[in-house]
């Protein structure tokens, strides 16, 4: 799945050829609808005002962080947005902590603080200055939206069922793109053209797809090991954007492992510590 999703950011990069990136998300999303609500038709039947709910809030973060992420790459490789789009691993710690005061744990620090210095290369910056350009601050907003989304749907999950919530999140993800085009300066549809067809409903069915495959996957996979194994996404997209020639400088490439890094070390959990947090836990009762 990973590699299917990390291989999105170069088709995404490819589509705004042909279409403005708000447009083109909301026809993304509007076919992910369609092909979600035709496998799931069975269970719409009784929607609850709760699953509305879930579905709008839930829908408003893909709109806005895939909408970020998209608007982004007008001014950066694929690449480069695939890593600071995988930030979103270590912010779902932090923004649960500031949100339900659950605590991270140390090592989801220790993570923060190389992927804080692996951003730090990526972006071409020295540790004297940090000056991101604009693509780079949307996709790193689009970032704590996606985290956002992971924190809602961990919230609801059990509480709603899932195929209403999954074609109710599309469908709001896909009308808040269109209805935020005029916001970011999209006041014309891009012209007709089968080429944005094709990569729009491609793109559609593969969002419906990794949808429907993390939920699935997720039943008999840890959190933790999830976390993980989402870190490959931008490996696979840095690998994808070296074949269609993108080129990202070697500083770049460091700051990315860098960041990869300090994501799957966020989600480690050393058995070491976790003895001396049991013995204070139990020393404290």
């Amino acid at each position: 799945m990973t590699m299917i999703w990390g291989g999105t950011f170069v088709v995404v990069h490819h589509a705004l050829n042909y279409s403005s990136p708000m447009f083109f998300v909301g026809c993304r999303f509007a076919a992910a609808t369609i092909a979600v609500g035709l496998l799931s038709y069975k269970y719409l039947r009784g929607i609850h005002l709760k699953e509305i709910i879930a579905g709008a809030l839930i829908g408003s973060m893909i709109a806005g962080g895939y909408g970020s992420q998209t608007v982004g790459m007008q001014t950066i490789s694929s690449s480069e947005s695939a890593f600071l789009t995988a930030l979103y691993v270590p912010l779902v710690p932090i923004l649960i902590w500031l949100i339900f005061r659950k605590r991270p744990h140390v090592m989801t620090w220790l993570g923060v603080l190389l992927a804080f210095i692996g951003l730090i290369f990526l972006t071409g910056n020295g540790f004297n200055q940090i000056n991101l350009n604009t693509g780079q601050i949307v996709t790193l907003l689009g970032s704590f939206a996606i985290a956002m989304e992971i924190i809602l749907i961990g919230y609801f999950a059990g509480k709603v069922n899932i195929q209403r919530v999954t074609v109710i999140q599309l469908a709001f993800a896909s009308v808040l793109s269109f209805a935020s085009m005029p916001f970011v300066g999209e006041h014309h549809i891009p012209a007709f053209s089968w080429e944005l067809l094709i990569l729009a409903v491609g793109l559609g069915l593969t969002s419906s797809i990794l949808q429907l495959t993390m939920n699935w996957a997720q039943r008999s996979v840890d959190p933790s090991q999830a976390a993980v194994i989402y870190a490959g996404e931008p490996v696979w997209a840095a690998l994808f954007g070296r074949i269609a020639g993108e080129r990202l400088p070697l500083v770049a490439l460091f700051g990315g492992l860098l960041v990869v890094s300090g994501i799957i070390l966020s989600e480690w959990r050393p058995r070491f510590l976790n003895r001396k947090q049991h013995q204070k836990s139990t020393h404290t009762i």
